[in-house]
């Protein structure tokens, strides 16, 4: 990748080099995007929230999140198109539980210690 020269010359030491060629990798980019996407959906936070925790159908995720089938189905398939969740069928049931994926554990975790932070910090006040 070429480089190219700023226009203005703020903090000597920034290696421009890096950030320009991180920056062309727009793929990259569009993939954290997808995955980000997921964190704008409650619906879809909270589904990954309880598939971190256990692997469950349908049905299941249904009747634990009081909503009909087709929408759990609804958002199940953005989930596992972003690879956060990943699916088994076993007879006529699919079953799903969160992907052991670094990209997985990392979003369980921001969504933990949201809520520990957020959430507890909140009703103490």
């Amino acid at each position: 990748m070429l480089k190219k020269e700023l226009p203005h010359h703020h903090e000597e030491g920034i290696n421009t080099s890096y950030i320009q060629e991180q920056l062309s990798n727009i793929e990259d980019f569009q993939t954290v995007s997808e995955i980000f996407k997921q964190l704008g959906d409650t619906t879809r936070i909270r589904i990954f929230f309880l598939l971190c925790h256990c692997e469950e159908c349908v049905i299941n995720i249904s009747a634990l999140l009081d909503m009909s089938s087709p929408a759990v189905s609804h958002h199940l398939r953005p989930l596992r198109n972003s690879g956060l969740i990943v699916s088994r069928r076993e007879g006529k049931e699919v079953y799903y539980r969160a992907a052991d994926t670094p990209q997985s554990r990392l979003l369980h975790q921001m969504i933990e210690q949201v809520m520990e932070i957020a959430c507890r910090n909140f009703l103490i006040e």
